[in-house]
């Protein structure tokens, strides 16, 4: 099978499938290939926190013009995964110089099953493009041509917790992946000090309790499969739940705009996560750290693409506060604004490229000493 998931997020995807049980992962771009059974393809879908889709390849042959494509695609029996009476849809990615609009291979696709079926079976399932019973992926590679099922449906992002968002809110994968990036483990204090609609913080606490993280989404594409297994998805369900851990720590999120409290509030509601999460409205810059313990830090704060601020007195701001207000505090941020990082006036100490959406982007850490550096350097000397 293959997971699909964002740039740069391969590596930490890679591991979560190992930590899952997965067999023969190997690394992809934008991907990870793996093997598993049936059930480890539920297991799959419910916990892992940094895949987009799981893609489960039924074909694949060499093809070099649409006539090919058209015939190839007749000849499988597609009795095995459709019927008359279901809807099917289609999703082609073409890196090819002789299949150069997806759009259109999809077609050709769509026009091969259909008249197989009308020449079966006398009738043709309809294609529905909204809510299909079945998700065909067609994926071209020159003259390779792989033909998967998606296991997934609607994107693994698409949690089910979150229904109340504010402005340019960060992407489910996206937040969990920063999470596991900057080593987040659930071991200390958490806080968000700019929270928006609570993603991190929820994304946050799942990691913190093992809750697998699609728990509360409405459904998955393979519920809707021929030999889709109720009893063994029920005891997956089951077996991954029995593996929950307890929070000893404190998970806290900060915003300043009401709306963006009582949104994040709701989300968190809707995980059923509120006795581990706590969110206030405070700006940030008017806060100090809340514990003497070492604290992490994790936030999103606005690159400047959609809000009218002043960038480099805003990220000034951000250093200032960290230096004054938040000893013993691992502080990581993701921004694409990175003339504005320049102002932030600390030395990050770890810098690692991502994309949030289509902008490029790094996730900067910075590790604020109890004192100053030089006195952290000295104690450690002379011990």
């Amino acid at each position: 099978m293959v997971a699909k998931t964002l740039f740069g997020f391969e590596e930490i995807l890679a591991k979560e499938l190992r930590n899952l049980g997965g067999g023969h992962v190997v690394e992809g771009v934008r991907s990870v290939s793996f093997e598993g059974d049936m059930g480890f393809m539920y297991k799959a879908n419910l916990c892992l926190r940094t895949a987009i889709k799981i893609i489960k390849p039924v074909h694949s042959f060499s093809v070099r013009n649409e006539n090919e494509l058209y015939r190839k695609i007749y000849a499988m029996d597609w009795n095995e995964y459709l019927s008359v009476d279901t809807t099917f849809s289609i999703d082609t990615t073409a890196n090819s110089e002789n299949f150069t609009h997806s759009l259109y291979v999809s077609q050709k696709v769509k026009d091969a099953i259909v008249d197989k079926f009308r020449d079966t079976d006398g009738k043709r399932p309809d294609v529905d493009v909204k809510h299909p019973d079945l998700r065909i992926n067609i994926h071209i590679q020159k003259e390779h041509c792989n033909v998967s099922l998606d296991s997934s449906g609607r994107s693994l992002h698409q949690r089910g917790y979150r229904t109340a968002t504010n402005i340019a809110p960060i992407n489910e994968v996206l937040a969990a992946g920063l999470l596991l990036l900057s080593g987040w483990d659930g071991q200390c204090d958490f806080i968000d000090p700019m929270c928006g609609s609570g993603t991190l913080l929820t994304e946050a606490a799942m990691i913190a309790c093992n809750i697998p993280v699609n728990i509360n989404r409405k459904g998955f594409a393979f519920e809707k499969w021929n030999d889709f297994d109720q009893e063994l998805f029920e005891k997956i369900i089951e077996s991954t739940l029995n593996k929950t851990r307890e929070f000893n720590h404190k998970i806290v999120g900060y915003d300043k705009a009401p709306s963006a409290v009582r949104k994040s509030i709701d989300n968190i509601e809707n995980a059923n996560l509120s006795e581990y999460i706590s969110v206030e409205r405070k700006n940030f810059f008017d806060t100090e750290k809340f514990t003497d313990n070492r604290v992490h830090m994790v936030f999103n704060p606005p690159y400047g693409e959609r809000l009218n601020l002043d960038m480099e007195d805003f990220y000034a701001s951000i250093g200032d506060t960290l230096k004054q207000k938040y000893p013993g505090t691992d502080a990581w941020f993701i921004t694409s604004n990175l003339e504005a990082l320049k102002f932030v006036g600390l030395r990050p100490s770890r810098k690692i490229k991502v994309f949030n959406s289509h902008l490029e982007s790094r996730l900067v850490k910075y590790v604020m000493y109890e004192g100053s550096k030089k006195a952290k350097s000295q104690k450690n000397a002379d011990s």
